[in-house]
């Protein structure tokens, strides 16, 4: 072990009286709700990326984190490794989540990167079997670069594009050799800043191919995995291509790939979009693309994603109800995409930020579960669209216009408005949180 957390005690469940901030007050892994273990349920993820690689910087200021492991060296990334495992079983989640640039150093050629990433997974593989631990999904960063900065798979340049390509590749079979259950492409800059130097035509089908070959590509291998799009509407560019739900699943209906492809949701993502997080939840489960999630939360007072730490119960609640409602996750899972405040500098902040947020997660989820076996939602909801159940109803949408107009005249129909009864719903959730 890196020797990084030494002092911060192993979280363990000692219930909701309990005084100690390092143990959970409502995550029991090993409770049964809705069928499942709460663990079972929901498959907590560490993102390597924001707990392990990030400096501590914003737009306005740089480092403030100051890591033993940083570095770009080997040594350096078997470091960072040795107290990510370190953080991992302290916590007990049983999942990581990692881009390719968040465990190996750049080489000074394609060749050298490929081969220090391959030489990590080795490594990571090893932490994998020692621990139990699994990779709940795997990814590229085609984004940090600056050849990068006018896209991946978008970009003007073929070299880029095949740069991207290639890079994908290579971070599949990492993936897919540590058993990985899902991989995820983030769309990073796959974007633009202005018209006045963009085709659009050009850069939708490049972003269309560069999807269908890495489909292509899973199958030719054999990896079991989803394969998942996570929509984001700003930061980096202007305007994004995957801009939320119903932007993506357009794009992936132009292209056939809409049985191919799930979505990777993020909460942040979703208020920049001006969604809540539980209406793309809810879109990607009606039509059939509800992969895994990231779970953060911004700061409303500000413009960007700020990645913080979930702490907000009902909001996760009602999150958590529409992916039960939707069956629950199969590959996917919650995968914390949530950095420390720059002012958080000690070892024990790491954890208590992920221990704090799944107790939160925990209880949003099983106040979720309530709501659902109360079933008072789902009442209320076929009580408002009763009315389309009847024979009469479900004739009409078979009809035409002619036929209804004449009906609507036939019959001296004046429908008078009917409640929504928002506010008592409102109430009800309530009752639950």
């Amino acid at each position: 072990m890196s020797g990084y957390f030494d002092g911060v005690p192993h979280i363990t469940y000692e219930g909701p009286d309990s005084e100690n901030p390092f143990a959970f007050r409502h995550y029991d892994p090993d409770r049964v709700v809705h069928g499942k273990t709460l663990r079972e349920h929901l498959r907590f993820a560490v993102a390597y990326w924001h707990s392990l690689a990030w400096p501590g910087g914003d737009p306005f200021g740089g480092q403030t984190f100051e890591r033993p492991w940083f570095g770009d060296s080997m040594a350096h990334a078997k470091a960072k490794a040795d107290a990510a495992f370190d953080l991992f079983t302290r916590l007990d989640v049983p999942f990581f989540c990692f881009h390719d640039a968040d465990v190996r150093p750049e080489g000074d050629s394609f060749a050298e990167t490929r081969r220090n990433l391959e030489e990590i997974v080795d490594y990571l593989g090893q932490k994998m079997e020692r621990t139990g631990i699994g990779l709940l999904w795997g990814t590229a960063n085609l984004f940090s670069h600056r050849r990068f900065m006018a896209g991946a798979a978008t970009n003007p340049d073929p070299d880029v594009f095949a740069w991207s390509a290639a890079t994908v590749k290579s971070c599949i079979d990492a993936t897919h050799r540590l058993s990985g259950q899902n991989y995820v492409l983030w769309g990073g800059r796959e974007g633009y800043e202005t018209l006045l130097n963009t085709d659009l035509g050009r850069e939708a089908e490049q972003a269309g191919r560069f999807l269908s070959m890495v489909v292509e590509y899973k199958h030719q291998i054999g990896f079991e995995g989803a394969l998942l799009i996570e929509p984001k509407p700003q930061e980096p560019t202007k305007h994004q291509y995957d801009y939320d739900v119903a932007t993506v699943y357009g794009f992936l209906k132009r292209f056939g790939l809409e049985n191919e492809v799930k979505l990777n949701i993020e909460q942040g993502h979703a208020i920049l979009a001006g969604h809540s997080f539980e209406h793309e939840l809810a879109l990607a489960a009606s039509l059939g693309l509800l992969g895994s999630i990231d779970m953060n939360r911004n700061d409303y007072q500000s413009g960007w994603d700020t990645d913080q730490f979930p702490n907000s119960v009902p909001e996760v609640a009602l999150a958590y109800y529409e992916i039960l409602r939707a069956g629950g996750f199969t590959t996917g899972g919650t995968n914390f995409d949530a950095k420390l405040r720059r002012q958080s500098l000690d070892p024990e902040d790491l954890v208590l930020a992920h221990s704090g947020a799944m107790d939160v997660c925990a209880r949003g989820l099983i106040a979720a579960e309530e709501m659902l076996e109360d079933g008072g939602l789902e009442a209320a909801r076929a009580e408002r669209y009763a009315g389309w159940d009847t024979p009469e109803a479900q004739a009409m949408l078979q009809s035409d216009l002619a036929s209804i107009a004449n009906r609507v005249e036939a019959e001296g129909l004046n429908p008078d408005p009917r409640s929504g009864r928002q506010e008592r719903l409102e109430n009800y959730v309530n009752r639950f949180i």
